[in-house]
């Protein structure tokens, strides 16, 4: 069976495969800060980070949406990607590493393209949600 074939077999409850992340590095959230724009100190300062009140240094959430559309594109073209959303329940810390998964919940046809919704979510390293995600994807 071909990839395209089993894609259209798809079935609410299946399992999309899931992508495990490497641990995140101070190297890039500095990098993210650079191409995102987003140099607020929370990504990049210890010190200005815990005056903040926080624990230590957190990373963007961009970059944790980022990694969540990792599971979508891991897995078809990008150019099959309708819709994507995404909200952020947990922070995220350097060395975390972070699960990627989806489960389709359903499927439709609109404009002549065979749809199926997911639902995507990431978890750090101790199984605690950082995000909550949506996507629709078109099969060819």
């Amino acid at each position: 069976m071909t990839v395209t074939e089993a894609l259209k077999t798809l079935e609410v409850g299946d399992a999309i495969p899931e992508i495990v992340t490497a641990p995140i590095t101070h190297d890039q959230l500095a990098r993210f800060a650079a191409a995102s724009g987003d140099h607020n100190p929370i990504h990049l300062d210890e010190a200005a980070a815990k005056s903040g009140g926080l624990p230590g240094i957190i990373a963007h959430g961009m970059l944790n949406m980022a990694a969540l559309g990792l599971v979508l594109t891991g897995w078809v073209p990008q150019s099959a990607v309708r819709r994507f959303s995404a909200r952020f329940v947990a922070m995220t810390f350097p060395g975390d590493t972070l699960t990627l998964s989806g489960t389709v919940t359903g499927r439709s046809a609109q404009a002549g393209e065979d749809l199926v919704s997911l639902d995507l979510i990431a978890r750090n390293q101790n199984g605690e949600t950082i995000l909550n995600g949506a996507a629709t994807i078109a099969l060819y």
